[in-house]
């Protein structure tokens, strides 16, 4: 995580702070329909401790999750690689949505790196 430019990480933290507002108005939408809402949580919670990942080796921001909270996270994060990668592909080069999934697969791998890192260490 050392190679990482202050850029890259502002541009990670605001993706990120981004999909969880994505998410949490997904949320509020299938609740108010009646829809099931088991998935749209798992990846509200998992991007959270993603970012708080991120914060807390790069800001030193201190986190309260469990190492069994970071193992499920990491393992949603890393789940929604493939379909990103996927629709990143199809994308139009050159496109505002090409750059946002561009964006936001780059701030999941360094979540998951985050998590990996961190649960090395303990």
């Amino acid at each position: 995580m050392e190679n990482v430019t202050n850029g890259e990480k502002l541009e990670s933290i605001k993706s990120l702070q981004s999909t969880i507002r994505k998410l949490e108005n997904a949320l509020s939408q299938m609740t108010q329909k009646g829809a099931n809402t088991t998935l749209v949580k798992k990846r509200l919670k998992a991007v959270c401790i993603g970012l708080a990942m991120l914060e807390n080796v790069w800001n030193q921001c201190p986190h309260h999750y469990t190492q069994e909270d970071l193992g499920k996270s990491r393992n949603v994060l890393a789940g929604l690689l493939p379909s990103i990668e996927n629709i990143y592909m199809k994308s139009k080069v050159g496109s505002p949505q090409r750059t946002l999934l561009e964006r936001r697969i780059k701030a999941l791998k360094l979540a998951v790196q985050a998590i990996d890192e961190h649960s090395i260490t303990k």
